[in-house]
């Protein structure tokens, strides 16, 4: 605590009863006690903790003449930081229209990974968590709704409503499901062009209130990671889709004339190097890129509300997410490190393999619901070859025209190391599988080789990701789980702390201890800006349990957060 050498000071500190110190674990536990200001003071040349006492600034310059005063028991005041509670974090005006307390939200990973009760715990603790639906038939889906719209009450949460380009029905389906069963927040996410059924989601609805205010019941929060889509997500409606929706008579005049002043997202998180569909964008460029792109767009429409901004894809240190914060992020939104809690929809295996993963042990593979588009998922690589097998079947897929033209050394190994089973029997079962979800595929694919074929890889992929969900292990080599490099850095972060063990994960734990750890390391940023020079190691966070985080903030934290 003697390495203060900035002469420069803002005021004076007049002490009280109790004697400042000089003592480096004071100091840590001053800044640690986040709910409480950090006073510095210099006294015969050293920096010492003040408490308790009386602030006096200086001038506008904040020069004082040296270090002695004419009053005893004062002294020039070095450094000030206010008290900084986790729930401060993020945009306040996010926090209050989706009544959250901290601007934290878990991101929806399909099949329902982030399952009903993740999403429970995270709406119980003042955060948003949306229900990984995609992947899931309408059927699972409503009774994901029923259990959740019975435990949560007035407690926010949502849906997610993923981009079904090849399966437009499934998608209007899910839609109309949601405007059925009252789900007015969902997740958009995967979308590469607005759809008929979003646009319809967004605008349904849409009304006047008593004092003239437009009210847009059904609320968006978009997951993009490109700007020109973003932009379409930051504007009203298209034209084209309100036209085409008040032809079918499925919207009114009113919901048309008023969609227009309305953006079509509340929120859209920035989405960078994530788990799953992503364009691995760095997220230091991305967000302030698509800050001021919400910037443009709502002074172009004038729009009274511009689009909040966070940021996903990557948080999952205390670094990480102060980071976000840093930067404008009106929120942060995690996945990767989620699927390894103990809430996850997912299996003990794979909360294992991934508790083991380092931050290159991910790759990019080709994408069931979108093989044919080219369009690639990011998943774990360690512990498994469904990157390399997957990588394969889309190069057969890219230079053959159909099952019938493979090489049959080709055909003996899909059938022995993929399929386990002969082609004919596999289109069987794929068959089945589209007739339930998606019958027209069945008749195009007869009539197309090509599109048999692609169905045919495409069931491997599907059936991959469910062999990690349900920890088949004998099909363990082929597991597909999506993730992206955060996990690694969690893992190295929560090393040798309660949290390396995948059985300690909770969802809210995890996600306290990056909030309690951001307000930290924010707290020590003030610091080193205002001319501090701290000892090393002591801005390190550490996890700790989350009793303790109560008894720092002075609360009964599983009262306070409903769980």
């Amino acid at each position: 605590m003697n390495r203060f050498e900035n002469r420069t000071f803002a005021g004076w500190w007049s002490q009280d009863e109790e004697e400042p110190l000089f003592e480096e674990s004071a100091l840590r536990k001053a800044i640690f006690d986040v709910i409480r200001p950090v006073v510095l003071i210099r006294k015969k040349g050293r920096l010492l903790l003040g408490r308790g006492g009386t602030i006096t600034l200086q001038n506008s310059q904040g020069v004082c003449p040296g270090e002695k005063s004419d009053n005893p028991g004062t002294y020039p005041l070095a450094a000030y930081v206010p008290s900084l509670h986790p729930d401060a974090l993020g945009d306040p005006y996010f926090k209050k229209i989706f009544n959250l307390r901290y601007a934290y939200v878990a991101g929806a990973m399909a099949n329902g990974i982030t399952s009903v009760e993740m999403v429970e715990k995270a709406g119980r603790s003042g955060m948003m968590g949306f229900f990984g639906a995609a992947g899931l038939s309408p059927d699972k889906i409503d009774k994901a709704i029923f259990r959740l719209k019975n435990r949560l009450n007035d407690f926010t949460f949502g849906f997610n409503l993923i981009h079904s380009p090849n399966n437009f029905e499934l998608e209007d389906a899910t839609v109309k499901l949601y405007l059925k069963r009252g789900i007015n927040l969902i997740s958009a996410s995967a979308f590469m062009d607005l759809s008929l059924p979003l646009v319809y989601f967004r605008v349904k609805g849409i009304h006047r209130d008593s004092m003239g205010e437009i009210v847009c019941p059904n609320r968006i929060v978009a997951k993009v990671s490109r700007v020109e889509v973003a932009e379409k997500f930051f504007s009203p409606p298209p034209d084209k889709f309100i036209t085409q929706l008040l032809d079918k008579g499925m919207i009114t005049a009113e919901e048309a004339e008023l969609s227009s002043a309305v953006s079509m997202a509340d929120a859209l998180t920035a989405e960078a190097d994530s788990g799953g569909h992503t364009d691995n964008r760095p997220a230091f460029t991305m967000l302030p890129t698509m800050i001021s792109l919400r910037d443009r767009v709502a002074a172009k429409y004038k729009l009274a509300r511009p689009v909040f901004v966070g940021l996903g894809g990557g948080i999952a240190t205390p670094e990480s997410t102060a980071a976000a914060f840093a930067m404008g992020a009106a929120y942060v939104l995690t996945g990767s490190i989620n699927q390894a809690c103990i809430e996850a929809g997912t299996s003990d295996t794979v909360k294992a393999m991934l508790a083991e993963a380092r931050q290159a042990d991910v790759t990019m593979s080709p994408a069931a619901d979108m093989f044919e588009l080219g369009v690639k998922v990011q998943v774990l690589k360690r512990g498994t070859m469904f990157p390399l097998k997957s990588a394969k079947l889309y190069n057969l897929y890219n230079s053959y025209g159909g099952l019938e033209d493979l090489p049959e050394m080709q055909k003996k190994i899909l059938e022995r190391d993929f399929f386990r089973c002969s082609l004919d029997e596999e289109w069987e079962q794929t068959k089945g599988f589209f007739a339930h979800y998606d019958p027209k595929q069945i008749a195009r694919a007869e009539n197309d080789p090509k599109h048999k074929m692609a169905l045919v890889f495409r069931s491997y992929l599907g059936r991959s990701s469910a062999w990690s969900i349900r920890g088949d292990q004998s099909r363990k080599i082929d597991f597909q789980i999506w993730c992206g490099p955060a996990i690694g850095a969690f893992n190295e972060w929560a090393k040798g702390s309660f949290l390396e063990k995948p059985e300690n994960r909770k969802t809210v734990t995890v996600a306290m201890n990056l909030l309690l750890g951001a307000a930290f390391l924010t707290r020590i940023n003030w610091l080193t800006v205002q001319g501090v020079s701290l000892p090393p190691g002591l801005g390190k966070y550490t996890p700790v349990e989350l009793s303790q985080i109560g008894s720092l903030l002075e609360e009964n934290i599983h009262e306070t957060l409903k769980i």
